[in-house]
């Protein structure tokens, strides 16, 4: 069904000027309107990405539908850019010290899981669009869609496209969700925010392992972010710039100038809860599915399973030295049944160092099965630690 043509540009004005005071209630903090062209630049963009071998594994892997909104909607005549604000920083955090370590959730996947969050927020925008007009049409898309978030956010006006490769809003900072929504309802657009980072580079300098290779530009394949969301051995030089990272990584939005002061604690769902997004390390370990499943169930940070956590937990602990979690560590050595927890708990004790800790891998050495995890605790009884702490460790987090 199609919107009455007898409507004209001036109803859908009006339209667009009630939609903006109504965000409020529907609980989104920023809107704007894109128009449904082609992102032509956007595309060659990909096709070097891809030449380049930066793409993560996770994106929609067809461009032309990444690119082209024809390509999902018969005959789209505008795209509505959301976004939503989340907050920065913890309060009442609980500490991390010896005895006691803990890790740190990514301020991306603090409280409820924003996927839900969003579709919740584009069901009441739907709504409000179809009080108004009934024979609206819509597609929503939330981070899993085909279209680039970014480009659309950028091209509606809701912030720039930023050297970090987040979206930068002036009001709120980089620290938004974005979802969009395709539609027949042909509303006036708006104009896209200029690039503001100027000559700033803060970004790309802080960034621990040089992901971010030039202005806009990641390499994904070394992003912490995605490094944390991966399930498999990790390299040993970047497992110590991991620190005590169990889920994303924050230091490109953390350093930003734009970024410094702003919090944001008003969307109730997204508010954290200390104990889960800073949880003890040692309990980690051992957690089960069903506990795993109540604690971070209701997180973005659960999407892949308990195994990546696990596995960073075992990362931050050895990154911490943590001298009281190595008989933990040893369980995991000798008794876990998967190999990339054996062969990094064998990273972790080879970091420890204790007497106790080169006794466990020398049994282990000698009956471990798997090859890649055995390689990995014969270079534990190898490593040098005398290497300078990496400055990552723990640093700028909550």
């Amino acid at each position: 069904m199609d919107v009455d043509t007898a409507r004209d540009s001036r109803f859908y004005a009006e339209l667009k000027r009630e939609l903006l005071a109504a965000l409020p209630e529907l609980g989104i903090d920023k809107l704007g309107i894109a128009s449904c062209e082609p992102f032509v630049a956007l595309k060659d963009r990909l096709l070097r990405h891809r030449e380049l071998g930066y793409e993560s594994g996770f994106e929609e892997p067809d461009l032309d539908k990444r690119t082209d909104p024809s390509l999902l909607f018969d005959r789209p005549q505008s795209m509505i850019s959301i976004a939503i604000a989340y907050p920065s920083k913890l309060s009442n955090a609980p500490k991390s010290e010896p005895g006691a370590r803990r890790g740190i959730l990514a301020r991306a996947s603090w409280g409820e899981d924003y996927h839900k969050v969003l579709r919740d927020r584009m069901e009441r925008l739907e709504r409000w669009l179809r009080e108004r007009v009934p024979e609206v049409r819509t597609e929503n898309m939330v981070d899993t869609g085909a279209l680039s978030d970014r480009a659309v956010a950028e091209r509606a006006g809701i912030g720039w496209s930023a050297k970090n490769c987040c979206i930068i809003t002036p009001e709120f900072g980089s620290w938004v969700y974005l979802g969009e929504m395709l539609t027949n309802l042909p509303l006036p657009p708006d104009t896209p925010i200029t690039d503001q980072c100027g000559s700033c580079t803060k970004c790309i300098d802080a960034c621990p392992t040089g992901a971010l290779v030039g202005p806009g530009q990641l390499n994904s394949s070394l992003c912490i972010s995605f490094i944390t969301q991966t399930k498999g051995f990790v390299e040993d030089q970047v497992m110590r710039k991991i620190g005590n990272r169990l889920y994303g990584c924050d230091t490109c939005q953390i350093v930003c100038p734009v970024n410094k002061g702003k919090n944001w604690t008003h969307q109730h769902e997204l508010q954290p809860d200390p104990e889960v997004v800073k949880p003890l390390l040692v309990p980690l370990l051992t957690i089960g599915n069903k506990e795993f499943k109540h604690q971070y169930g209701h997180t973005s940070s659960a999407w892949r399973g308990k195994k990546p956590i696990q596995r960073n937990a075992v990362i931050a602990l050895g990154n911490f030295r943590e001298e009281s979690a190595v008989p933990d560590l040893i369980s995991v050595l000798l008794q876990d049944p998967r190999p990339v927890l054996r062969g990094t708990a064998g990273w972790a004790l080879g970091r420890i160092g204790t007497p106790e800790a080169l006794r466990a891998l020398e049994q282990a050495a000698g009956r471990e099965m798997d090859e890649e995890a055995l390689a990995m605790i014969r270079r534990a009884l190898q490593q040098d630690n005398s290497a300078p702490e990496d400055a990552a460790q723990g640093k700028g987090h909550a």
